[in-house]
């Protein structure tokens, strides 16, 4: 009786060999355009962190009924609390309104710089000598109290240098967060036209 012959399983060398280089070409077809999303992508990730804080210092104002602090440090980093710290009155063990309610400090692996500048609302246009550099305080009612005049906005410009020029020049898709004297906050693209709902 003969025995029936064993098939061998699996696959060859030249097999393995040849789908390793498949994968490889991919890989190094779609790496640029990788990279560029893995930088795009720090930019949104700062931009949200940004308008976060801004959000909590807005909302932090209103609901303690004072002055509230927004500044921006080093990097993507923030800091929100009191601009006019009070200690614990009420005897609960806590301060009432802390120097320091949140602080973020900056990702050390993200390489996104920040520039602020300031918008006059008249021309729209960037003021010459700006009162707002890195500080925003909110009133009681949620409006920008300290650090910026009536009627402008204070810009806050989402860059990374290590990735390209924003896109209308090169590939990284920049972002910019507006805050207006009335404590409006907004995230928009500078890319896109200002008609456009994302634009600004």
């Amino acid at each position: 009786m003969l025995r029936p012959e064993h098939r061998q399983r699996g696959v060859s060398l030249i097999e393995l060999m040849i789908g390793l280089g498949i994968v490889a070409v991919l890989f190094a077809a779609g790496a640029p355009s990788f990279k560029s999303w893995v930088q795009s992508n720090q930019i949104r990730n700062a931009t949200e962190e940004i308008q976060a804080g801004l959000n909590l210092a807005r909302a932090e104002a209103v609901r303690r009924n004072t002055a509230v602090s927004f500044i921006l440090g080093a990097g993507s980093a923030w800091t929100v609390g009191c601009a006019s710290p009070v200690a614990d009155l009420d005897g609960d063990g806590a301060a009432d309104c802390p120097a320091t309610i949140q602080a973020r400090p900056a990702p050390a692996s993200v390489n996104t710089v920040i520039q602020t500048s300031e918008l006059v609302a008249v021309t729209n246009a960037a003021a010459t000598t700006p009162v707002f550099t890195s500080t925003l305080a909110f009133n009681g009612v949620g409006r920008v109290g300290a650090g910026l005049p009536a009627g402008n906005k204070a810009v806050f410009n989402i860059s990374n240098p290590t990735g390209g020029a924003c896109a209308s020049a090169g590939p990284m898709r920049c972002m910019r967060v507006v805050v207006s004297s009335g404590g409006q906050i907004r995230m928009c693209d500078p890319a896109l036209a200002s008609a456009d709902p994302q634009g600004c």
